[in-house]
């Protein structure tokens, strides 16, 4: 099953190896990992896409409350979420195919961010089966090169106010910290 993991972690030098190396040492798979400031210069968001089951996460959720610099840490799994992640593409367009490249971009409402003679570079931002299904529109055409962010999300409605646990009408109760 996947799950959606997310920690505030305090933003400094290490945290990103310290995290990667628990998930590392304990055979754990990270099947997406990004990371970013928040609004908080002093604070980041690590948004962590982990598969396995139930057991498995809680251990990924233990292990990461040991973690010194992580300060909250939430499951999202089961949540409706806004989900995005960020596509770079670069696809073969000689000039004879950009009208039909350029109808497929539009269609998945992406955008032009480099030409050349003999290609097209385009930026996709959505949920992942939107990237994967503008992929397999575009292999035909030859896909040269892929670079994806790895998946962000927060969660779209905020919990019941008074709920138990819930620090932050915007957030599910933080575990392990």
């Amino acid at each position: 099953m996947r799950h959606t993991i997310s920690a505030l972690v305090q933003n400094q030098p290490g945290v990103l190896a310290h995290v990667a190396g628990m998930f590392a040492a304990r055979g754990f798979n990270i099947d997406s990992l990004a990371v970013g400031r928040t609004d908080d210069p002093f604070v980041s968001r690590m948004t962590i896409i982990v598969l396995g089951d139930d057991a498995t996460i809680e251990q990924v959720r233990k292990q990461l409350g040991k973690i010194v610099p992580v300060l909250k840490i939430f499951d999202y799994t089961g949540q409706d979420l806004a989900e995005r992640d960020l596509m770079l593409v670069k696809i073969t367009c000689p000039p004879e195919k950009r009208p039909e490249i350029q109808a497929l971009i539009e269609m998945f409402q992406g955008k032009v961010v480099d030409i050349g003679p003999k290609f097209v570079m385009v930026e996709i931002t959505g949920p992942e089966s939107k990237l994967e299904a503008f992929l397999d529109m575009a292999r035909p055409y030859g896909v040269k090169d892929v670079a994806r962010t790895g998946l962000i999300a927060l969660p779209r409605h905020p919990r019941a106010a008074g709920k138990a646990g819930t620090e932050d009408a915007d957030e599910p109760a933080p575990i392990g910290k």
